[in-house]
């Protein structure tokens, strides 16, 4: 049934979610970038030539808010979708990132047979654009299927047979899981940094007086096309509508046929996969990887996740770069030190007024 023409007139007029929401992004970012741009002149005006060094440092720092956005949003995404399915705070989501950095760092210096089959050994960047693009692709497809499957075994064998325990069960083998993913890597490859074969060349490229990683500019592309991807895989799908049934009602979901043991494997499944790919951004953007990188970065992803509205994938993504750009603006005005506090006091303020995070809906709780 069809509403009449003309009792709907804005609504037929109105743009879709994913252009206001780009809209809306482009926006803010200009809008956080004057801001910036005003907060560095103020902190030291008497400074030779202050505006224009503030405008060139301003652009540079809205690119490493971006590029770090999209690693924590990438991360963030996990959270959120374990959580929507079966309200899980899955502590152990930062570790498996830390592993999927680690696992792109063997591939990209212990895997041979592919690298000799095109001629390279991995010492430095790839100035042949269609090998490196070979070469991140397939760097991409190890990371996000092994930890894919490292995460589904997770589910299967430490999360699957608590399901139906008191919540604090799952959550302390969600912690005791965090710290075996610790342990595991450290005896593997001790408690140093690794240094990660860089593909990308050092190629900057010039804007607003600063110079722009194209590193920066591939893994900010790559993210949103990945977050894309999931957002057309949710609404769209077979599976993705099973997920979101499952998410709202679980036993009802059951009884129109849909496998829950299925569609909360693929969620993890998902889930990991996403945190292997950021954990190949982490490497390529920071050049190295060490066995606890996955704390800060779970906490700030899941801080995101429920800053951002937790089991709402576009208020975690949205989430993951605010908690960037907080961070990175608290460094530009050199106040590096508080950069955390300021975040987690950001996350009380949202709390305190809006319980649910900024795009989450406050629903009471099932029968």
């Amino acid at each position: 049934m069809t509403s009449p023409r003309s009792s709907t007139p804005v609504a037929q007029r109105r743009l879709p979610f994913g252009v206001r929401l780009a809209i809306w992004g482009v926006v803010g970012i200009l809008l956080y970038y004057v801001f910036l741009v005003a907060a560095q002149y103020f902190t030291n005006p008497d400074a030779p030539d202050a505006f224009n060094n503030s405008i060139k440092t301003s652009a540079q720092q809205v690119s490493n808010a971006l590029v770090l956005g999209a690693i924590y949003a990438l991360v963030a995404l996990g959270y959120t979708m374990v959580y929507g399915i079966i309200e899980l705070i899955n502590f152990a989501h930062g570790d498996v990132f830390m592993v999927g950095a680690f696992v792109s760092l063997f591939f990209l210096t212990n895997a041979p047979a592919p690298l000799d089959f095109l001629g390279l050994h991995l010492t430095g960047s790839i100035a042949e654009p269609i090998v490196l693009i070979i070469v991140l692709i397939a760097a991409f497809l190890v990371a996000m299927a092994f930890m894919g499957l490292v995460n589904v075994t997770i589910e299967r064998f430490a999360y699957r047979p608590l399901r139906h325990a008191p919540r604090v069960a799952p959550l302390i083998t969600a912690i005791g899981v965090s710290l075996i993913l610790q342990n595991i890597m450290q005896i593997i490859v001790g408690t140093g940094d690794r240094k990660v074969p860089e593909l990308v060349p050092n190629i900057k490229i010039g804007f607003l007086g600063a110079d722009i990683r194209l590193i920066s500019i591939v893994i900010f592309l790559v993210a949103i096309a990945l977050m894309t991807g999931l957002q057309f895989f949710v609404s769209r799908t077979r599976l993705g509508r099973a997920m979101r049934a499952t998410a709202q009602d679980q036993q009802a979901a059951q009884l129109m046929g849909v496998d829950l043991n299925l569609t909360i494997a693929m969620t993890f499944l998902i889930g990991g996969a996403l945190a292997g790919a950021a954990g190949v951004f982490q490497g390529q953007y920071f050049g190295f990887v060490r066995f606890d990188l996955g704390f800060n970065a779970g906490l700030k992803a899941f801080t995101a996740a429920v800053l951002g509205g937790i089991g709402n994938l576009t208020g975690a993504a949205i989430g993951g770069f605010a908690i960037a750009f907080i961070e990175v603006f608290t460094q530009a005005v050199g106040q590096a030190r508080w950069s955390q506090a300021i975040v987690f006091v950001v996350l009380i303020v949202v709390l305190v007024f809006r319980p649910a995070g900024i795009f989450g809906q406050q629903i009471g709780e099932r029968a």
